[in-house]
């Protein structure tokens, strides 16, 4: 298997803090060997050794690749018109989903396809190289299990949401929608996905419509997510840690018994800075989270409605601006946390034995990717080859995609 040495690293973030300095274990003047798999060798430029082929890194910044663990990438439509209602004073209720879900049933498998690829590049382009995918856009048996044939084309990390909202030809029986997720349609979706998630929330699932919802997926052998907590208080948190779930995802409503639960828990908190900005909501539990100690993960939430985001470098910049993160906290929570939210060791670092997913910056410092927001700074992605690796997302074996 063919090696490759990067040299001339200016800044080289491994998020192992026993290879540098901080939680995100930063290197100076540094070089890291990799194969088509995995990190072989990370330390100091001048003690490199050898390889089949050299990257010059000329002085630039190097990151593990980012995880984006929480995304609804299989979908039709967009709706720029609720955004604009929102900017207007037009509260978030979730309603707007209804509309993407119509869209999405009367779009072709092979339009579909497409405009899903068009996102994953731009993702892959901002240096995206694990991807989480939901379904939740066609809530029907054979709908929401075409999204999921489509999602697992390119990820591993497929994400059951058949508990999105309970749609409106079940409007007036949601015991009715609730019997069916957890029945003909969990049997079908289940063999296509890792993952189930509920939107535990004002406008979707109660506490206990998730809570069976989640059972019944757990019972079929799929790990537990869960939207929470976006619109209020709500239970989302607390039914998520009930639940041992990987991830309770939004958490912008937090009381001090959600901090304690998620602190002292397996859980998660995934944050979704793209939402927050499109709702204008309040940003505040990132500091909360992190001055209790759980573990934050940054996610861009790519959706029609209220986070039409590609762009993980405009997540960070969120985070620092309005989250108050510092730099550091917000580029560990977009790669590490990240995997954390998946329970995966594989990603999200460069430490030995990690996944060899490595981009390469056009700036000096990785401070740049907030400090510079908007602006393209990706150079090169590497994304590691192997039995996990999937067509369409990977790509051949070995390619250096270009950003």
């Amino acid at each position: 298997m063919a090696t490759r040495v990067i040299k001339n690293i200016g800044e080289l973030t491994t998020n192992d803090p026993s290879l540098g300095v901080g939680v995100t274990g930063r290197l100076l003047d540094a070089a890291i060997v990799i194969d088509d798999e995995h990190v072989l060798w990370v330390g100091p430029n001048g003690e490199a050794p050898e390889a089949d082929e050299m990257i010059d890194a000329r002085d630039s910044a190097v990151i593990p690749g980012f995880v984006d663990s929480h995304t609804h990438l299989v979908f039709a439509g967009e709706r720029s018109e609720e955004f604009e209602a929102r900017m207007s004073g037009t509260p978030y209720d979730g309603g707007g989903i209804a509309t993407t879900v119509a869209s999405t049933r009367a779009t072709s498998d092979v339009e579909l396809r497409r405009a899903t690829n068009e996102r994953l590049v731009a993702l892959r382009a901002g240096g995206v190289t694990t991807v989480e995918i939901k379904s939740g856009y066609a809530l029907t048996v054979d709908g929401e299990s075409r999204l999921l044939d489509i999602a697992g084309n390119i990820s591993d990390e497929v994400t059951f949401l058949g508990a999105h909202v309970v749609p409106e030809e079940y409007a007036t029986d949601r015991d009715g929608y609730v019997d069916l997720v957890c029945g003909p349609m969990l049997e079908a979706c289940a063999p296509k996905s890792k993952w189930a998630d509920v939107f535990c929330d004002r406008g979707a699932f109660d506490v206990d419509e998730s809570r069976t919802v989640l059972s019944a997926a757990r019972a079929a052998g799929l790990q537990l997510r869960v939207h929470g907590n976006q619109l209020g208080s709500t239970g989302g948190v607390a039914l998520a840690v009930e639940m041992d779930a990987a991830s309770v995802d939004h958490c912008t409503y937090l009381n001090d018994d959600d901090l304690e639960r998620l602190c002292a828990s397996k859980t998660v908190a995934t944050l979704l800075p793209g939402a927050d900005f499109s709702t204008r909501a309040d940003c505040s539990s990132a500091r909360r989270l992190l001055e209790r100690g759980a573990v934050v993960a940054l996610a861009t939430d790519c959706n029609p409605g209220t986070s039409y985001v590609t762009s993980m470098g405009f997540v960070l910049a969120i985070a620092v601006r309005d989250m108050r993160m510092d730099f550091d906290e917000a580029l560990w929570s977009a790669t590490r946390g990240g995997a954390m939210a998946l329970r995966r060791d594989d990603v999200g670092h460069l430490r030995v034995g990690a996944r060899a997913d490595v981009v390469i910056l056009d700036a000096p410092r990785a401070a740049h990717l907030a400090y510079r927001a908007g602006s393209q700074l990706v150079r090169q992605v590497i994304v590691a080859q192997g039995p996990w690796s999937k067509t369409g997302w990977y790509g051949a074996r070995g390619k250096i995609v270009d950003g």
